[in-house]
């Protein structure tokens, strides 16, 4: 039981030191940048949405 969990580490070790290709910090401020600015394009989105929203209703109903 216990060589079979020593194996599996070292298979596992061996797969992330050997065997993944790790993004360069260029690729990776890059990923970064696209996730943020999609973030905040979304976010603007549902601003808007939600803006438009609450004026319809409170045309449709007034206080």
């Amino acid at each position: 039981m216990l060589k079979k969990f020593v194996d599996y580490c070292k298979t596992c070790y061996d797969e992330l030191a050997h065997k993944t290709t790790w993004p360069t910090f260029g690729e990776l401020t890059h990923s970064a940048v696209i996730v943020l600015s999609a973030s905040l394009v979304i976010a603007l989105v549902v601003w808007a949405m939600d803006f438009v929203f609450k004026s319809v209703m409170s045309i449709i109903y007034p206080n």
